[in-house]
């Protein structure tokens, strides 16, 4: 829908038999917002979308969709403490991976029970819902950095990585209309479980190396992170780089 400007006609332009255009106040602008085509392909997505629709249709009333992403935010804030605690206790590995379980209930399933519940509010969701998620990566790799299980600089590597592909993720959300949730079959869920995993991992040897390597576990992971999020980076920009390139180009010579 496109917004009609409004004639102004001032002294100004009268004397001069001009006329000015101006849009309308933000506020009375229609509001406009296609809601991206998300694409999920990871290898837990079929058994997380069924768990996640049962868990919606069972969700108390008074717990709505605002409360899961508090949730969800918390308990991301909390992981990246229990990483920090975990500098001076390896009880905060097993901590950090029940932040975790719980970011993933609240971060995952509120936008699910607003769909349930037919009450989506699409820019709303979006903004915060990913706003979110970059406060987020920085609580986490903040604390996996002070931790001392991982170099402080793969940590911030890793954290310019993941925001970088987010960007361009919400990029193509907006030229493209798609908003893709995984790369390469690994999406959220999948770091998560890694982490877990590496936890319990380190828990049970807290000085645990790549076998055969002088890498300790996170620090291998962590540059296999880095070199992953690069890679999926640099295809994924430069394939929407060319389909818009097409698509434009091609609309420029017929128009």
């Amino acid at each position: 829908m496109s917004v009609k400007p409004l004639v102004i006609e001032s002294a100004a332009s009268r004397a001069t038999g001009s006329t000015e255009w101006k849009l309308p106040p933000a506020e009375s602008r229609p509001l406009a917002f296609q809601n991206a085509t998300r694409i999920q392909e990871s290898f837990t997505s079929g058994l997380e979308r069924k768990t996640l629709l049962w868990l919606a249709a069972r969700m108390p009333a008074r717990i709505n969709s605002d409360h899961l992403t508090l949730l969800g935010f918390a308990a991301m804030f909390l992981a990246g403490g229990s990483y920090l605690f975990a500098r001076w206790n390896p009880i905060g590995l097993l901590l950090a991976t029940v932040c975790l379980a719980v970011n993933w209930f609240g971060d995952s399933l509120d936008g699910t029970l607003a769909r349930v519940r037919n009450c989506q509010r699409p820019r709303y969701g979006f903004y915060v819902d990913h706003m979110i998620d970059s406060l987020g990566a920085l609580f986490l790799m903040g604390g996996l950095g002070v931790s001392t299980y991982v170099d402080w600089r793969i940590a911030i590597g890793m954290l310019v990585a993941f925001l970088l592909l987010s960007i361009e993720s919400y990029l193509a959300s907006y030229t493209l209309g798609v908003f893709r949730l995984s790369f390469a079959k690994f999406g959220p869920t999948e770091i998560r479980i890694l982490l877990a995993l590496g936890n319990l991992a380190l828990w049970f040897h807290p000085h645990a190396k790549v076998p055969g390597m002088s890498y300790r576990l996170f620090d291998a992971g962590g540059i296999v992170a880095m070199c992953g999020m690069a890679g999926m980076l640099g295809v994924t920009a430069a394939w929407h780089t060319a389909k818009l390139y097409r698509q434009e180009t091609h609309r420029g010579q017929t128009d």
